[in-house]
């Protein structure tokens, strides 16, 4: 019924414990699940726990705000997104909060890392897991001059303005709400996920993180993106089993992943 679509199940304090993060989400119905890599150091744990669980797929990237991982080039990524079960590049993207007394200026590794993750879905055919937090203009300026109509992606754990999100859209990205959007000073937030049409909205948990009310605080699960989607039935005045089945078949547009129904029970 319902699709996580960004989260980390290789973290340890998930990976520990994946037997009862499975028999929970199970509980959800919460059928599938997208488990994101964050360096290539981490790629295998992610892989393998795609390659073990028929509800589980993977992505391949380097995140932008981990700096003392191995450095990608377009033949690393190029290399494992050939791997069984990977269906995305990412996370990838731009992260200026923790500047740290850096300049704009000095963060260019980052940028150059973003390109070559465009780079790779441009090679690959595959999607972008775009993140950018305080650096927005900057993601949008690159995706538009690395990108073309060929490069398709989504903006995850979205909690920009209603401009970026126009911006994202335009580019024909899709946008990704998470726990963040049931917290009681994200009304904005809110308004945003109103605004977005229903067939270019994705859900996810981002787990282990920003767990979503009623379990703020917790180790968030994939289990919990149900919540995220009753948030999301009542700002558009849908169902909840419409939100579900519409972002589930968004999950399968933009994600070469078996649709649920065609897999066996």
């Amino acid at each position: 019924m319902f699709v996580d679509s960004h989260c980390h199940l290789g973290f340890p304090e998930l990976r520990s414990r994946i037997d009862a993060v499975l028999a929970d989400m199970a509980a959800a119905k919460v059928d599938r699940a997208l488990c994101i890599c964050t360096t290539l150091e981490e790629f295998e744990t992610v892989h393998t726990l795609a390659l073990e669980h028929p509800n589980l797929w993977a992505s391949v990237g380097v995140h932008p705000d981990e700096e003392g991982a191995t450095e990608p080039t377009l033949e690393a990524l190029v290399e494992r997104s050939r791997a069984g079960r990977v269906v995305a590049i990412g996370e990838t993207g731009l992260d200026y909060y923790r500047l740290e007394g850096r300049s704009l200026a000095q963060m260019e590794w980052q940028r150059e890392r973003f390109r070559v993750h465009i780079r790779a879905a441009r090679r690959t055919g595959l999607p972008l897991v775009i993140h950018t937090r305080s650096g927005s203009a900057d993601t949008l300026g690159i995706l538009r001059e690395e990108g073309d109509a060929s490069v398709a992606g989504v903006f995850h754990c979205f909690t920009e303005t209603m401009a970026v999100a126009r911006a994202a859209l335009d580019l024909g990205c899709f946008i990704s709400f998470s726990g963040i959007i049931t917290f009681r000073n994200a009304g904005e937030l809110r308004e945003v996920a109103r605004y977005v049409p229903i067939d270019r909205c994705l859900i996810e948990t981002d787990s282990p993180y920003l767990a979503p009310v009623p379990h703020r605080g917790k180790t968030n699960s994939p289990a919990y993106v149900p919540f995220v989607a009753q948030q999301l039935a009542e700002l558009k005045g849908e169902t909840l089993e419409a939100i579900a089945h519409a972002t589930s078949r968004n999950f399968e547009r933009l994600f070469p992943v078996v649709p649920d129904e065609a897999r066996p029970a």
